[in-house]
């Protein structure tokens, strides 16, 4: 990347001029302060656990008072929120933000006791009853007859109010713990006879370095970085773990997976389905790495080997040129679609410069009906370029959600990474159809690093969550365990050729600190959205027509009834396969390409 072209640091002052500004100490306050009153509006309705389940003219009024009430103070709370966690991710030492986020976490502490007593006091109700007597039920109809279910999980009141008491410090202060010391941490990487020191994120960037000599000391380099926080980490896992899994417990679920499906509007058939089509992908997931080991000129390929470049167009990307590909890209889809883009761009909605004190990874936030913002570490890789249009296609659903309402807009993760994933493989297969040989090479490879990432490590990750789960009822896991789950889980899914392996990628992953099995939604995005790529190729004008309102319904309807809008039976094996049919056929054509067919 050219040193004329500094990356983007985002624009955060349409929103609110800083975070010292009168404006949002005004927006903050009223927030906070409008959750005490909305409890004295809930206590005033009756929203809590009903002992009758009938439903008259008075309590269709109350419903749509709460209702109207709890949404709008959502939306409010959502832009804050947002606002500051903008910062606290993209500088661990701002203490201002810190504490605003500490403050917020423990003021919301009441509004998640409210909203489980809204959800107690819906699913106690005749909502047959309820939706046909309120036009503002029927909006909602979704999260009503989902409250039913809710209900009869939920623990009785005093006690769900202590857990909401208790996770600020039982779980949020752990993942924030987790967060604040991996962002902070940095490790000494010697590159071409210069050691340098740079923050994680740097260091991990170097994994898709084309020099072997400066992946394997990146490698090393980060292995002994994690090392050294890996009792403080260790704790942060089973602080989370334990409490999860004792909330699990006392609510009356399964098994730890089972909440998960709920909250991802999945059935368990679904996931078995998709996760036994990925189970016998492995195989040819294999092919592809034994195909990239020789490609690379080693007989087998170590954990720094995974993401390295393979193809003559190693390319390091400027933003601009990245910005440019994006914009034509989205632009062949829709004009909408590109107009969108280039406004996010145009406004400074992207931070993608990496630096110390930011976090890892990417993410995409609201802070607005409409109106997000893109956090990435953009290291001038085509990965990058890849995550660049992921994380706006978030933002454009978004856009397809903002005249939604907040409770509407309550979208799970299954079905978050559609817009994604589709913007993803849009840019991917646009790039692909103008390739020459040695650039459609390095672009399937690309493409299948993503795929190997969603399908076999996800799957990795999904087991080694299940027995810390397992192991974590009776007691805290030591380090030791952890790493050693970490690496049978990576053995059972990537195979015996894939030597060292990373054991510390439990605390590399900030997912594992945050919502349970926050893994496997994201295969499901991956597959379904391929799934739906294939739908528009087959009637473009048909499918744009259907897509945004599709968007924009993501959190009014569950997954298998919002995919047979387009033909998907997402309870059907067959339609996984077919989604991983197509990585089949890039791994057919990198093997031809490369010359490497087994």
């Amino acid at each position: 990347m050219s040193a004329s072209q500094p990356l983007p640091r985002w624009d955060m002052t349409p929103i609110f001029p800083s975070l010292d500004s009168p404006e949002f100490r005004a927006a903050f306050e009223s927030a906070v302060g409008d959750i005490g009153r909305l409890a004295e509006r809930f206590d005033r309705l009756g929203v809590r656990r009903r002992a009758s389940a009938g439903v008259d003219s008075e309590f269709v009024a109350a419903y749509e008072q709460a209702t109207h009430a709890l949404n709008e103070l959502m939306d409010r709370l959502r832009t804050v929120g947002a606002y500051v966690a903008c910062f606290v991710t993209t500088d661990a030492r701002d203490e201002q933000a810190q504490s605003l986020e500490s403050e917020l976490n423990a003021r919301a502490v009441l509004l998640d006791q409210l909203r489980t007593r809204y959800t107690a006091w819906v699913g106690t109700t005749d909502t047959d009853a309820l939706l046909e007597a309120s036009e503002v039920a029927r909006h909602h109809a979704f999260a009503v007859r989902k409250a039913a279910i809710l209900a009869t999980h939920q623990m009785p009141e005093a006690e769900e109010n202590l857990a909401a008491e208790l996770a600020p410090t039982a779980i949020i202060g752990w993942a924030r713990l987790h967060g604040t010391m991996t962002s902070l941490l940095t490790a000494d990487v010697e590159i071409r006879g210069e050691t340098q020191t740079l923050p994680m994120s740097s260091v991990r960037a170097l994994a898709s370095d084309p020099d072997r000599t400066v992946r394997q000391a990146a490698f090393e380099a980060e292995i002994k970085a994690w090392e050294s926080v890996e009792v403080p980490i260790a704790a942060c896992m089973n602080g989370v773990k334990g409490y999860q899994s004792i909330i699990r417990r006392r609510r009356s679920y399964d098994d730890d997976v089972a909440p998960t499906l709920l909250s991802n509007s999945i059935s368990a058939d679904i996931l078995d389905a998709m996760q036994r089509a990925c189970a016998e992908s492995f195989p040819d997931f294999r092919r592809y790495m034994a195909a990239k080991a020789r490609a690379l000129g080693v007989e087998r390929l170590a954990w720094y080997d995974l993401m390295a470049p393979v193809g003559a167009s190693a390319r390091r990307w400027d933003w601009p040129d990245a910005t440019e590909f994006i914009l034509t890209n989205f632009g062949r889809y829709s004009e909408r679609l590109q107009a969108f883009a280039r406004r996010a761009f145009d406004e400074r909605w992207v931070d993608a410069e990496p630096r110390v004190g930011k976090e890892g990874g990417a993410y995409c936030t609201g802070l607005l009906p409409g109106v997000s913002r893109v956090f990435m570490n953009f290291d001038g890789s085509f990965t990058s370029v890849s995550t660049l249009a992921h994380e706006l296609g978030h933002a454009y659903h978004n856009l397809n959600l903002a005249e939604r309402t907040p409770i509407q807009r309550l979208t799970p993760s299954t079905l978050a990474e559609t817009a994604s994933i589709f913007c993803e493989t849009l840019s991917f297969d646009a790039a692909l159809q103008e390739a020459s040989a040695d650039e459609r090479i390095a672009l399937l490879d690309t493409s299948l690093e993503r795929d190997l990432q969603t399908v076999v490590d996800i799957h990795s990750r999904f087991l080694f969550e299940k027995a810390v789960f397992e192991r974590r009822k009776s007691r805290d896991l030591t380090v030791a365990e952890l790493k050693q789950l970490m690496t049978d889980a990576q053995r059972q899914t990537y195979g015996p050729d894939v030597e060292p392996l990373h054991p510390y990628m439990w605390a590399v992953k900030g997912h594992y600190y945050g919502p349970t099995f926050y893994n496997y939604p994201y295969t499901f995005g991956l597959l379904f959205g391929i799934g739906l790529y294939a739908r528009y190729l087959d009637d473009p004008n048909g499918f744009r027509a259907r897509y945004d309102e599709f968007l924009s319904s993501t959190g009014m309807d569950d997954a298998a009834s919002l995919g047979m809008r387009f033909g998907a039976d997402v309870t059907d094996i067959g339609f996984w396969r077919a989604g991983l049919d197509v990585v089949r056929t890039h791994i057919a054509e990198f093997e031809r390409l490369t010359g490497t067919a087994g």
